[in-house]
């Protein structure tokens, strides 16, 4: 039999003089340092990866719930709540993911319903899709409101506002878009096909716009950031085609 014996130091004063202190919650054994007074995990794991993150909020964005991604990679909920957290702090600006506008573009608008914790809570995700790339170039979450009809119209970059624009009949279309180019057009015309398409994407990848499910977003900031992260990965994924 072959015996092996490792030996431990403190990892913040290179101490040998360390003495066992239990274990945390997550059972691993801890120690503590009689010369500097550090209390640290024995034994700890080498760090994740970003290739690995990486990996694991690409299944996130599945359709997979935080405690499934959790099950499968075998990682603390917390942890992937905090990589989430980052990612979702430093994302770009959907503009920055846009193809340049064209004097022809033609852009289609609509709005998808949602809620936050509570179905009473409703929350409305307008969009304005090119037909053309077929991006998003604007997006917004709120109310079914007038309001939020002009703070989707203030989101869309200066060179897309020229277009002509396509939605259904909701009055706040015909209040906020300029007269000249803008339509309000039945589903029949096909005229805004391409939005329609795309918001059967936007269900199929994101659990929080299925009509009936159990995913849904508990705060407001979780789901617009959740959506624009979304809404930048379509879009890049496009321009990759």
């Amino acid at each position: 039999m072959i015996t092996t014996f490792t030996n431990h130091h403190c990892r913040d004063c290179q101490s040998v003089n360390i003495v066992k202190n239990g274990h945390n919650q997550s059972g691993s054994p801890q120690y503590i340092c009689k010369d500097c007074g550090s209390r640290k995990v024995l034994e700890p794991h080498e760090g994740y990866s970003e290739e690995r993150k990486e990996e694991v909020l690409r299944a996130y964005q599945e359709r997979s719930s935080l405690r499934g991604v959790a099950r499968t990679f075998g990682i603390a909920r917390q942890t992937i709540t905090n990589w989430l957290k980052k990612k979702l702090l430093n994302l770009p600006s959907v503009a920055e993911t846009l193809i340049p506008a064209q004097t022809d573009d033609v852009l289609e608008l609509d709005e998808v319903w949602s809620f936050v914790y509570t179905r009473v809570d409703q929350v409305w995700l307008w969009t304005a899709l090119c037909r053309r790339t077929r991006q998003i170039v604007a997006f917004v979450n709120g109310d079914h409101s007038l309001e939020t009809c002009q703070k989707l119209w203030d989101q869309i970059p200066e060179d897309y506002r020229l277009c002509h624009t396509f939605s259904d009949f909701w009055k706040a279309y015909e209040a906020v878009f300029p007269e000249e180019t803008h339509r309000s057009v039945g589903k029949e015309t096909g005229e805004t096909a391409h939005m329609e398409r795309w918001n059967n994407t936007l269900r199929q990848r994101v659990g929080r716009f299925v009509r009936e499910t159990l995913s849904f977003s508990k705060n407001e900031w979780w789901h617009d950031k959740v959506t624009h992260w979304f809404i930048i990965t379509y879009n890049w994924a496009i321009t990759s085609c």
